[in-house]
């Protein structure tokens, strides 16, 4: 098989500005962070209405292909390569990592001590509203921001026959020529960017939490080189893992996620207050549904309290930030399904693992709460999230093997997502992949350790939080990718198919 070639001008501009802006943050990090941070809060207030738009704007969009005729078209001959089960694991499993282990638990809490629509804090409706937010915010609008670029780059690729998995040339459609020249390499580096950022902020999560685990198990204080230590484990596992490669690595960790994740939730479930969760979801779910278009359009500028900016508006940006690997991996991964399958499944199956572990850890923590059998709210302000996680943890039966098992599937939820990042960011700075191609060996494995050395060095001057505000940063000229993957796909659809209906495409097809 023909050698796979790296290409240039994104891979050497893209590790140049990575390289250079992490040596700024370690030696600027005081001078830097308060600039950042201030900028965020410039964006997410003042293009508060720019993201609540373009989310409601894309599932509006995705319903129409659902239910319209473009959405029985085929991407790419053939049967799918994965199992159902493998591909709904890797598609949650990449879009999900140690974040959702985390806010599942905090997120509620945050909003009983900080309700939205100016609530009371800590009353009886501020706990209605803890998990109905959570259901919201991890919900259909966070995977439809996932589930467009899918679909654009997955037609690209195996309907246009595209060969470079790449953001850049999914926007030919928009783009014509300049898709190919510098506007399309800025895309691209543009995207290597949004990605490690938003990776930085999986990490920036992910270690301090696993930390207090290991320190509580093992009975050792926080420190640097602990730190350094989880890194260097994820690094092996998701090198290993990236190294095999989609169909022998990825999917298989993937698989053995989803298991482990499932079984986690199911014991909390049957060991926790069964009946209150379920019935705490219920009410919350119901909540949701009933108030989704408020929460969808609230900026609240009357009263001017920040909840939807500093929730709302960041999640938005964050997800839209990693949107483009999402949208590159599992479309690399869905050949064989048709517009409907793949849309559908994007946002039922990663809602409902989402609102799974919301509903059981949020249920649960809120539960401890309200019934004053541990102070979370307390432990939270003196200790932090991470210690609130061990403190949750510790109150279930058999503490000490759920406190291993959670670690254990803490590291492999992040690897999920790191390994299948690996395996975009060398495909993004790869020149072609044709048929089942794969980006080279060295290629995946140097970009693995790229964000390793980057973790290690941000961790050691305190910096990662900067890299999870640069992410919000970065997803500002994403909203202008994602018009033109729209209107990309737009006009491949009334080319490819114009007038004719899907049907009689399809049989001229089979007939051919």
């Amino acid at each position: 098989m023909e050698k796979v070639k790296i290409d240039p001008v994104v891979f050497w501009s893209s590790l140049i500005v990575i390289v250079a802006a992490t040596l700024l943050l370690v030696f600027n990090r005081e001078s830097a962070e308060p600039v950042l941070n201030n900028l965020m809060t410039a964006i997410t207030f003042k293009l508060d209405w720019a993201f609540q738009l373009l989310t409601v704007g894309l599932f509006i969009m995705l319903v129409w292909l659902i239910f319209g005729r473009y959405g029985k078209i085929k991407l790419g001959e053939g049967k799918p390569e994965f199992s159902n089960f493998s591909w709904g694991a890797m598609l949650f499993c990449a879009g999900m990592g140690t974040s959702i282990m985390f806010w599942s638990i905090m997120e509620p809490i945050y909003y009983y001590i900080g309700p939205p629509f100016g609530i009371e804090p800590n009353s009886n409706e501020a706990a209605e509203w803890a998990v109905t937010y959570g259901l919201f915010h991890w919900g259909i609008s966070a995977w439809s921001l996932y589930a467009l670029p899918t679909v654009t780059i997955a037609y690209s690729f195996f309907v246009k026959k595209q060969s470079s998995l790449k953001i850049s040339t999914a926007c030919r459609g928009a783009l014509g020529k300049y898709a190919d020249g510098w506007v399309g390499k800025i895309i691209d580096i543009l995207v290597i960017w949004s990605l490690v950022g938003g990776l930085g902020t999986s990490l920036g999560l992910g270690v301090p939490m696993i930390s207090a685990l290991i320190g509580e198990i093992f009975g050792m204080e926080q420190s640097l080189g602990l730190s350094i230590m989880i890194v260097a484990i994820w690094t092996v596992i998701y090198c290993t893992s990236a190294y095999f490669g989609l169909y022998k690595g990825i999917r298989k960790l993937s698989d053995i996620n989803v298991y482990m994740a499932l079984a986690l939730a199911l014991f909390v479930l049957i060991a926790g207050p069964t009946l209150f969760i379920l019935s705490y979801f219920t009410n919350s779910l119901g909540l949701m549904l009933q108030n989704i278009v408020q929460m969808s359009f609230y900026t609240d500028p009357i009263n001017k309290g920040g909840f939807p900016q500093a929730w709302t508006v960041f999640y938005w940006a964050w997800f839209a930030a990693t949107a483009p690997f999402m949208g590159l991996f599992v479309a690399r991964i869905s050949k064989g399904r048709t517009i409907k399958e793949l849309i559908s499944s994007v946002l039922l199956w990663g809602s409902l693992g989402s609102w799974l572990y919301f509903a059981v850890f949020g249920g649960y923590s809120m539960h401890l709460q309200l019934n004053d059998i541990l102070p979370i709210t307390q432990i939270l302000n003196d200790q932090g999230g991470p210690a609130v996680v061990v403190e949750l943890l510790k109150t279930l039966p058999l503490s000490k093997l759920v406190l291993i098992f959670f670690v254990v599937l803490g590291f492999i939820f992040l690897a999920t997502s790191l390994d299948s990042a690996t395996y975009i960011l060398s495909a993004i700075a790869t020149k072609e992949l044709k048929d089942q191609q794969e980006p080279a060996r060295w290629h995946r494995l140097l970009w693995g350790a790229i964000l390793a050395v980057m973790a290690v060095a941000l961790m050691m001057i305190g910096g990662l939080n900067v890299i999870q505000t640069s992410s919000v940063i970065v997803s500002v000229p994403v909203i202008i990718i994602y018009l033109l993957l729209a209107i990309s796909l737009l006009r491949w659809l009334k080319q490819d198919y114009g007038s004719a209906s899907v049907k009689q495409i399809e049989d001229e097809k089979r007939v051919g």
